[in-house]
Order: structure tokens, then C-alpha cells, then sequence
């Protein structure tokens, strides 16, 4: 099999005991193209995050950073600027043809946990390479609000390829020809181009700024939150805002985007020299997602940013990011919003589930 692993093909996986946990999977944690990974029951807070390095452990390093325990066992919280370890419920045994990249899940991204996977002998963040045997571990990093966190929540996601099977900007161009993947016109330079909205229909709010002072989110919590009491609102009455250094922002794409049942996207940054931000905490995009089908008919890509060293002008259509798209080995059982729970099909600007719907 060429391509990213589906649903079918993860669940086979399992059964053979390429990936292995403790308690056993269970059936939600499947994505048409990626598997959830839960947390574990203890979360170990370090002084600094830290990779393994070739031929070291996690747990050896853990020894050296360290400060101190904090057991997940009842719910505890991770605070803010802190960075925590947290083993995982999952391992893996990969055969030699098989590799991984991981990724936050949309809802973790959009409350601005830095959240990324890291494994013995690691030398990178969330790439795991063909035949790895071992433990997966989450680095946990709240930037904005303080979580609580208990056993067997699902922060990350994980993604299996055999081969290579990024397509290439000119099989891009032909399958956007062949299957639209945004409204409007494709900037296909490396990936397909993505750019930011600020001037919305009908409203003059644009996105989303993080407080800095709130009270802590409970991650179980589903529509429960006043977005008043967390976030700013942004308007724009001329097409463009001021991004603080610091300061994180909830924008929305202007393009609607189709991932076509056969293909999947990951979102990566733009160039660094269009300006000091970073757009992209939460990357994957599912076989489905803005797919008519599946009850999509075209989704905006939510935007993570965050500014940098000085304040920066972003315009309206400016080209901040791009979807990488890569073909499927198999088309999955089942789309994104598409008979399983898919919180963001079919969605414009839109603050993580755990909000209530903003009063108007």
C-alpha cells in the first residue's frame, strides 16, 4: 500500500499489534485517516522541552529535566507557560515500510496547547520513523489558558503513510481541475495556497484574541464556556489588523476547502519571509472535510496564529500557510462528518467546542 493509511488499514494495525495500548483502543479514537492518542495518568512537568536524541530514552532525559510529578489519575491542571511530558496510552511496533507524523487535534490547537509527540531516539517533534519499537510521549505546553486534563483525553492525533505520496503542484493543478479544492482561484506554488479573511460578509468581526488572564478550561466541557470571558473579538472595518507580538489569534481562511474521499491535506507554514507570525498548531485534514457528500459543501480553514518578534500588518488575502495534500492508500470506511462526530464540517470562524455558541 502507497499512500496515508485509512481507517480499515489502522484497524488492521491494531489486530496485528503494530499498535498496541493500555487499556486497548477503543473505537472512537479511529479518524478516517489517523488514529487519537489519549494521555496517560501521570504528567511529569520539566524545566524545558527536550528531545531524546539518538540512542536515549525518554524516560532517561525525563530523569534530567524533571521538577516534578503531577498525577492525572482524579483530573489535575496544566498551567499555563508550563511545559509537561505525559506518556501515552499508545505504543507502536512499525514495520520497516510504515513511518508516522503526529499533530494536535483542532480543538487543542484552537485553545493554544502546544502539543507535540516525541519517542526514544527522536530527533525531530511528531515524526516517527519506519520500524520504530516504543513508547509515544506528548509534550504538553498551555499557552494561553490553563487546562484541566484527566486520563484517556485525546489532545493528539496521529497519521501513518507507506511511501510517498505528496502530490506534486502540477498533479495538484490537475486534480483542481478535476475536483475544485477551494472557491475561486488555486495558488498552487509547493501546496495549495491559503489565505486569510478579513473582510467577513455582513460583520466587521474577523477572528478571535486570547485573554490574557482567564480562568481554566476543563476539557471535558462541550459548549460550556462564555467566549466573552476568554477571547477578545477583532474587527476590521479596512481589511487588515495589527497582530501583537505575543499575542494569539482565531482567523479564518478565505478559501473553502475540499479534501476529496480519496486524499488527505496537512496544513504547513508559508514562508518566513512574508512576516514574524506562525500560523498552524493543528494541521491534519481528513478524507471528507468540506466534501458535499459528507455534508461539507467547501469548510473554511480555521488559522492559529501567533506573532512574533514586533507588530505586524496582516491584510486581507494575504497567503499565510498551505495544505500539503497526499493520496490515500485506500479510501477510508467512513469521511470526515460523515456519520462519526466531526465538530468543525461545514464551518466558518469558529472558537474550539468548548465554547458556547458567541452571543449575538
Amino acid at each position: 500500500m502507497i499512500g496515508v493509511l485509512p481507517d480499515t488499514e489502522l484497524k488492521a494495525m491494531i489486530e496485528r499489534g503494530e499498535i498496541t495500548a493500555e487499556p486497548v483502543v477503543i473505537p472512537a479514537q479511529v479518524q478516517p485517516a489517523s488514529l487519537d492518542l489519549r494521555v496517560g495518568t501521570v504528567a511529569y512537568r520539566v524545566r524545558a522541552s527536550f528531545l531524546a536524541g539518538h540512542d536515549a530514552r525518554v524516560s532517561d532525559r525525563l530523569a534530567e529535566f524533571q521538577m516534578h510529578e503531577v498525577d492525572l489519575s482524579g483530573g489535575a491542571v496544566l498551567e499555563k507557560g508550563c511545559v509537561y511530558v505525559v506518556p501515552l496510552m499508545e505504543a507502536l511496533d512499525l514495520p520497516e515500510g510504515v513511518q508516522a507524523v503526529a499533530n494536535a487535534k483542532s480543538s487543542t490547537g484552537r485553545l493554544d496547547i502546544l502539543t507535540r509527540t516525541i519517542t526514544d531516539g527522536g530527533t525531530e517533534f511528531d515524526r516517527i520513523p519506519p520500524g520504530y519499537t516504543g513508547p509515544l510521549y506528548a509534550e504538553i505546553c498551555p499557552r494561553s489558558f490553563s487546562v484541566l486534563v484527566r486520563p484517556g483525553m485525546r489532545l493528539n492525533q496521529i497519521r501513518f503513510r507507506a511511501g510517498q505520496a505528496v502530490l506534486s503542484d502540477d498533479a495538484l493543478s490537475k486534480l483542481h481541475d478535476d475536483t475544485p479544492l477551494v472557491n475561486g482561484t488555486a495558488v498552487i506554488d509547493d501546496g495549495l495556497g491559503f489565505s486569510v479573511d478579513l473582510r467577513l460578509q455582513d460583520t466587521t468581526l474577523v477572528g478571535y484574541r486570547a485573554k490574557p488572564h482567564t480562568g481554566v478550561i476543563d476539557l471535558d466541557r462541550i459548549g460550556h464556556y462564555d467566549p466573552a470571558e476568554y477571547w477578545e473579538e477583532v474587527h476590521a472595518r479596512d481589511g487588515h489588523i495589527i497582530l501583537d507580538p505575543g499575542a494569539f489569534y482565531i482567523l479564518v481562511s478565505r478559501e473553502a476547502v475540499h479534501i476529496p474521499p480519496d486524499y488527505a491535506a496537512e496544513m504547513a507554514p508559508y514562508l518566513a519571509m512574508v512576516g514574524e507570525f506562525r500560523v498552524h498548531y493543528a494541521g491534519f485534514f481528513d478524507p471528507g472535510f468540506g466534501h458535499d457528500a459528507a455534508g461539507g459543501t467547501g469548510s473554511r480553514g480555521v488559522l492559529e496564529v501567533r506573532c512574533h518578534e514586533a507588530p505586524f500588518v496582516l491584510e486581507h488575502g494575504q497567503i499565510v500557510g498551505r495544505l500539503i495534500y497526499e493520496r490515500m492508500a485506500a479510501q477510508p470506511e467512513q469521511l470526515y462528518g460523515a456519520g462519526i462526530a466531526s465538530n468543525y464540517q461545514g464551518q466558518g470562524l469558529k472558537l474550539s467546542k468548548h465554547f458556547a455558541a458567541p452571543k449575538t
